[in-house]
């Protein structure tokens, strides 16, 4: 397996500053975002596709330091129900795509987004239950009606350029467990799959082995993060694990996002990796910081080390040896 970084996490710094820290962390791999959520600090695809010396340069910046891009990430919402936030969402989309094939990057990462409960609708409508039925009637209709047409559209015009998504499974959008990632993929073809990120998976009460084994099963895992989450055990027995308390609020939450390692020990860690390498996964893992508790700096560099500890870097053993 290969370390990686999602470079927002130094979105503050130019391009070439941010590049030079992460090699002298010793990484091998960059995740760079192209707009919407992550932000275009480093990567403005738009600017790049109109002038071939500044994509040029871009190109040898990550190139020179022997660096190599595992995905470029543009999450975001283009099944909003207000027009322009789904355009803007989609016209990015499109354009990391075609950039993508242009770096030759086969990989980009976004979310599924999620509609409204109506054409009328001003915000989308995330459904979390089955009851009253409604919910249900309102589930189904974001799925034909919304999700499922411009997925459909959207994966064949990635396949052409040569890019695979992978959906990080988040809830708030419609594809937000193995469940629902995998009834986008059976609906919409081989180029959708997972840009796993355990962090969302933990709060849910999802055991990340099982999920990465189902996943696994279908060939469903295109990147995954490495982030964590830390259960805070007296609010979640008091309120439970659906939390719209701010995320800046740490103590009156249920959980939290954490660097790895934080969140979930080593042993967790090991399993975790152990089940990614017997999916077939031997990819990079790249880390997210979005931790409240610690800087950007000691977050990085723990995260780092702690990788490096428990993450395999060799190739694995034939398959014969346990069969």
């Amino acid at each position: 397996m290969k370390l990686g970084v999602f470079t927002v996490l130094f979105g503050s710094q130019p391009l070439e500053s941010a590049l030079d820290r992460i090699v002298e962390a010793g990484i091998d791999r960059v995740e760079i975002g192209t707009g919407n959520y992550p932000g275009d600090a480093h990567c403005r695809p738009a600017e790049l596709l109109a002038d071939g010396a500044a994509l040029s340069g871009f190109r040898g910046a990550i190139s020179s330091r022997n660096l190599e891009i595992s995905a470029l990430s543009c999450h975001g919402n283009p099944l909003h129900p207000q027009a322009h936030v789904a355009r803007a969402s989609h016209e990015t989309f499109v354009r990391t795509v075609e950039l993508a094939e242009r770096l030759d990057v086969s990989r980009v990462n976004l979310f599924s987004g999620c509609p409204g409960d109506s054409d009328a609708a001003r915000y989308p409508n995330w459904v979390t239950c089955a009851w009253p039925n409604e919910y249900g009637e309102l589930l189904e209709w974001q799925w034909r009606e919304k999700v499922i047409p411009y997925w459909r559209e959207q994966a064949a015009f990635a396949a052409a350029h040569g890019v695979r998504l992978g959906f990080e499974m988040h809830p708030g959008f419609v594809v937000y467990n193995p469940a629902t990632l995998l009834r986008l993929r059976d609906a919409c073809g081989e180029a959708i799959g997972a840009n796993l990120d355990p962090s969302h998976l933990f709060w849910q009460g999802i055991d990340i082995e099982t999920a990465i084994a189902e996943l696994g099963r279908h060939g469903a895992i295109f990147h995954t993060h490495a982030k964590d989450t830390a259960i805070h055990a007296a609010n979640a027995a008091l309120n439970g694990v659906l939390d719209t308390v701010p995320l800046g609020e740490v103590g009156r939450r249920s959980w939290v996002f954490r660097t790895v390692g934080f969140g979930h020990g080593e042993l967790d860690w090991r399993r975790i990796l152990s089940a990614l390498r017997l999916a077939g996964y031997e990819d990079v893992l790249s880390i997210e910081h979005e931790d409240a508790l610690l800087s950007i700096d000691e977050g990085f560099r723990k995260a780092v080390a702690f990788l490096r500890s428990v993450m395999p870097s060799e190739p694995a053993m034939s398959e014969a040896w346990w069969t």
